[in-house]
């Protein structure tokens, strides 16, 4: 008798968004560190990572590469990257780039987060970076 063996597939109506919330400065001087800390949550099959950036203190070019890096990777899987932002001075930076209709844009985060299962939680900019999965809505 052959054994037959069955590997749990996960539908993607029922992926969860990962939230991350970074903490501090997204600038230059930070941006190869926040991108190894956010290279692992963009990986993988149709990663949806909701970036939380409310305790954001400052924004710059290399943030900004941050964000664009984010976002290709999760698109190169198949998955989508939304950006939690209300510092209206950073919706005018991404605005003076031409990065606004580049990602949806949310006032808030998941009211439902919740801590990952062994998810990742990740350092990062000058400030802790922490990761949270939520139900999908």
């Amino acid at each position: 008798m052959r054994r037959q063996t069955t590997t749990p597939r996960r539908e993607p109506s029922l992926r969860v968004p990962i939230v991350v919330t970074l903490v501090g400065e997204l600038d230059y001087p930070s941006a190869a560190r926040a991108n190894r800390e956010l290279d692992p949550v963009t990986a993988g099959d149709r990663p949806h990572m909701v970036l939380d950036l409310t305790r954001v203190d400052f924004l710059d070019c290399g943030g900004i590469g941050v964000l664009c890096r984010a976002r290709r990777r999760t698109r190169a899987h198949g998955g989508r990257l939304s950006l939690v932002i209300t510092d209206p001075r950073f919706l005018r930076i991404l605005d003076a780039v031409g990065l606004t209709g580049s990602f949806d844009i949310l006032s808030a985060a998941p009211d439902t987060a919740r801590p990952a299962d062994d998810g990742p939680c990740v350092t990062g900019c000058d400030g802790p970076v922490s990761a949270a999965a939520a139900p999908h809505s």
